[in-house]
């Protein structure tokens, strides 16, 4: 195993290193449908809900020192049992726990990608210098809420973890068919009246300070969501009658 430290899942402990196939010299550009099919069926073999692809900024890449902009999005859905359980510091810890697990399978996306010759590294998914929702945005797959949460149409209790990787010809998307959300999310606000920390301002920005959601797990404005309650189809569907 290379013996790298990186400063890891949980908040508070970092976490070896799981790499165990360095990268290739001279990386490929190009994956075939079959590899990236197998990519996507390993992903849900440890129940990741699917992969969506972005791009990195000229600036991102500048700061990283990277040569490669293409991401790959490792979403999976955060349990649902673990969302309903009352904020405490218990939860906090069991979160961290859940998003550590999956963590760990994303350096074995890695190694399947470096092993068939592409360039594949992870994103730190704890940098406060590096915002993956900016990256994810940028996949014109998923909308921010009015409760500042990432909402992909896989779900709105959405964990995800990002590769950085050589393959240009990722099935990038060029236009983003969740911009209605917004409008949706405007006429709404159930997320800020529920807040049991009274967490946004006047001008309905989030306070993360007030916000317990990384101490104790709060997790209110997930579950009082409709896209959490009726999922996004349902939502889409009541929304176009509300248009008509």
């Amino acid at each position: 195993m290379i013996d790298t430290v990186f400063e890891g899942f949980r908040y508070h402990k970092p976490l070896p290193n799981f790499y165990k196939i360095e990268n290739p010299q001279n990386p490929k550009r190009e994956i075939s449908e079959d590899l990236l099919f197998k990519l996507v069926e390993l992903a849900e073999k440890y129940n990741f809900t699917g992969l969506s692809y972005s791009k990195l900024s000229e600036d991102v890449k500048k700061d990283l020192n990277i040569d490669f902009d293409n991401v790959i999005i490792f979403k999976f859905l955060m349990g649902d049992e673990l969302l309903k359980m009352e904020p405490s510091r218990q939860k906090g810890k069991l979160m961290d726990e859940e998003f550590q697990e999956y963590g760990v399978h994303v350096y074995e996306f890695a190694d399947f990608l470096r092993e068939n010759g592409f360039n594949a590294d992870l994103l730190h998914p704890l940098d406060d210098n590096l915002s993956l929702r900016a990256i994810a945005l940028q996949s014109n797959d998923c909308v921010i809420t009015r409760s500042n949460m990432c909402l992909f149409k896989d779900g709105l209790n959405m964990g995800f973890f990002m590769i950085h990787t050589s393959i240009d010809n990722l099935p990038f998307k060029s236009e983003n068919d969740m911009l209605w959300v917004r409008d949706f999310c405007s006429t709404c606000g159930v997320c800020i009246e529920r807040c049991p920390k009274e967490a946004f301002d006047e001008n309905e920005k989030l306070l993360r300070k007030v916000c317990t959601a990384h101490r104790e797990g709060c997790n209110e404005c997930i579950l009082k969501c409709p896209f959490y309650k009726r999922g996004y189809d349902k939502v889409k569907k009541r929304y176009g009658r509300m248009k008509k």
